[in-house]
């Protein structure tokens, strides 16, 4: 039995191993050194997708989230790929044939605001690492650096059909560190599930966490410390930026080359990170609950020139709607958690469905280990709740709120979130519609590789650290 539960995660290891994947050795760059080139990315990806075979799913409903609700539709993975979706398609010979009767079929579910791996469980001392709360700015911190892939709670966020997520730092600090967007696979490495050429985030706070870990410690104590904080980085990221500029380097991860005679600053990663932001190459995603600090923080998007991807949390992003839509920044938003501290006060459930009503990209996320596990439902709760309050909205908008629009929060919307050909074949099988209570992830597909099934126990992972938890399973061969 302990072989058939490693099976998956023994193979997404060593097929990765078998392909070459690991990163070369070889001596570091230099650094500090004018000329000296470093990779962009000193921790890449090594994630390779799992063997899968051509596979149709016939006779359920397909939710494109593209716009195309299908009944009796079809959906065609070739090589890891959507290859054709439709009423009928055309299908190798060799393909393997699942019948979705009765079910419905859409994109993996992603969520844009996760602390797996970070916060593992079981919660205790030692699990956490998503806040490196010792200055107000952390943006040289990598979340990804405090991912643990044995973390039982990605697995049960994949048996709730979550195939991408983001994992964030927390929410001590003004700049709480870079993000990672990961593949939900069973893995023994961060790197062997990190999305390839998924950008970098950057984690921003602002409202009460801050002040309240810093009040006491040399601030910042009030909001208005905050701003100051974060101009104040941005002018030392600018400089920064020119100053690498000038030497010909990256700010956003190079070493910087002599050129026109300027030399390179000694390498910040601090700056690094935030340089990567007035380049564009990395998308701020900022904790923010009331909306004149969403406003503020608009104006200093303004002033530095970087543009904010995502407003996290948003309790009263209704009140801002017409800003985000006007540039451009969706909502990761909960269906109906409000009322825990003061900031969180002033909400209303239609909240996502009034965003969404303004134009402004709409997201449901979930910030929490156990939400992650039932975003369908939670997207449902906030349909609901829109309809209420007398604004339409569409299943197909609903379940762009937990796939297509969160693709685009996180910069891989080219990639999946939709089912559309040519895309990444990401695609869950649900028992039920996915907006009822009883719709559960029947099958879960990353590039086409069936990695969850409900109803066949070799295909239900376990990290090893489960399985160290069940010794007669573990000593079944």
């Amino acid at each position: 039995m302990k072989r058939a539960l490693c099976a998956l995660a023994l193979g997404a290891a060593t097929a990765a191993c078998s392909q070459g994947q690991a990163r070369p050795a070889g001596s570091p760059a230099p650094q500090g050194q004018s000329g000296a080139q470093r990779a962009a990315d000193p921790f890449p990806s090594t994630y390779r997708p799992l063997p899968s075979a051509p596979t149709l799913i016939r006779g359920g409903t397909v939710m494109t989230a593209a716009g195309q609700v299908i009944p009796n539709g079809q959906v065609l993975m070739v090589d890891g790929r959507i290859a054709a979706v439709g009423q009928t398609v055309d299908a190798p010979a060799n393909a393997v044939v699942v019948d979705a009767t009765g079910r419905w079929v859409t994109p993996g579910v992603i969520d844009t605001h996760s602390h797996l791996g970070v916060y593992a469980s079981p919660g205790v001392q030692a699990h956490e690492d998503g806040n490196e709360a010792t200055s107000p700015n952390t943006a040289e911190v990598w979340a990804e650096h405090s991912v643990w892939p044995q973390d039982p709670g990605f697995i049960r966020a994949l048996e709730g059909g979550v195939t991408s997520m983001q994992i964030l730092p927390g929410s001590a600090n003004l700049f709480g560190g870079r993000s990672v967007t990961l593949k939900n696979v069973p893995a023994r490495t961060m790197q062997q599930m990190k999305f390839p050429g998924a950008p970098y985030g950057l984690k921003m706070a602002c409202g009460e966490n801050p002040k309240r870990v810093y009040g006491e410690r040399g601030g910042p104590s009030t909001r208005m410390g905050n701003v100051a904080g974060f101009r104040n980085a941005w002018i030392r990221a600018a400089d920064y930026r020119r100053r690498m500029d000038a030497a010909g380097g990256n700010g956003a991860g190079q070493g910087g080359s002599a050129g026109g005679g300027a030399s390179a600053p000694t390498r910040d990663l601090e700056l690094e990170t935030l340089a990567g932001v007035l380049r564009g190459e990395i998308l701020i995603h900022n904790h923010c609950y009331r909306a004149d600090e969403m406003a503020n923080m608009i104006d200093i998007s303004r002033e530095f020139g970087f543009r904010i991807r995502s407003f996290h949390h948003g309790v009263e992003a209704y009140k801002v709607r017409d800003l985000m839509a006007r540039d451009s920044i969706s909502g990761s938003l909960w269906a109906d958690w409000w009322g825990f501290k003061m900031e969180a006060l002033d909400f209303t459930r239609a909240n996502v469905a009034m965003v969404h009503q303004a134009g402004a990209r709409a997201i449901v996320h979930s910030d929490d280990p156990t939400g992650i596990q039932k975003l369908n439902q939670e997207a449902a709760k906030a349909l609901q709740a829109g309809r209420e309050a007398g604004i339409e909205v569409s299943e197909n908008d609903a379940l762009r709120w937990i796939t297509a629009n969160a693709a685009w929060a996180l910069g891989i919307h080219e990639q999946v979130g939709t089912l559309e050909t040519g895309k990444q074949a990401d695609v869950v099988i649900w028992s039920h519609n996915p907006f009822s209570v009883y719709a559960r992830a029947d099958r879960v597909y990353i590039d086409g590789a069936l990695i969850f099934d409900r109803f066949d126990p070799s295909r239900q992972p376990r990290t090893d650290f489960e399985v160290g938890l069940f010794p007669a399973e573990a000593s079944n061969d």
